[in-house]
């Protein structure tokens, strides 16, 4: 049965997304003229790159305050960012392999194991052997494990009122990122 949201205390989200210091993550932009922008791919590929103009930096970097505000957001929970994206895949679906949820979350099993035997040591999940194929580990999620569910459902409230955009907005960058994701694995010949 699913569990009811906890109510979302919008006033510490705020607060919160106030005292984070983005300072570092700040960039100016780019100074590029309209001449340049018009310029053809087969001349833009002699100008030198500039790290600021480049896709994969304007998501390095952004992902680098992401984690930054998780950060001050998971200590309470007394979690990591890949632990907590883990228990987000178990509070999905429990009783997952740990290769299924290496998979859920773009990470290697040998990454993931260590990752789940602290989550056990904590008390949030247990590791077992498959009944049906004693090669695979079986995760399931502790009563407390279930029950740290409650305590995180603010948290996509306070990005979004740490990032200070509108949720609409939010949810197309997040859609256009999973549809470029998905190409750009499609072009790699794997799938996301």
């Amino acid at each position: 049965m699913p569990l009811p949201p906890a109510p979302v205390n919008l006033f510490a989200c705020h607060s919160f997304a106030c005292k984070v210091n983005f300072a570092p993550m700040a960039r100016t932009k780019p100074t590029v003229t309209r001449k340049q922008q018009k310029a053809s791919s087969a001349s833009a590929a002699c100008v030198p790159q500039q790290i600021d103009e480049q896709l994969c930096f304007a998501i390095y970097s952004t992902m680098l305050g992401l984690n930054k505000v998780y950060r001050e957001l998971l200590k309470d929970l007394e979690l990591t960012y890949p632990q907590y994206l883990v228990m987000l895949v178990l509070w999905e679906r429990d009783g997952l392999t740990v290769g299924e949820i290496a998979e859920r979350v773009f990470l290697d099993s040998p990454t993931v194991t260590p990752l789940l035997k602290r989550l056990e040591a904590a008390g949030l999940v247990s590791r077992d052997r498959s009944p049906l194929d004693e090669r695979q580990v079986l995760i399931t999620l502790t009563d407390a494990g279930r029950g740290l569910r409650k305590r995180s459902t603010h948290l996509p409230q306070c990005i979004v009122d740490a990032s200070d955009t509108e949720l609409a907005e939010i949810i197309e960058l997040r859609d256009r990122l999973l549809a470029l994701r998905e190409r750009m694995a499609r072009k790699a010949g794997t799938s996301s």
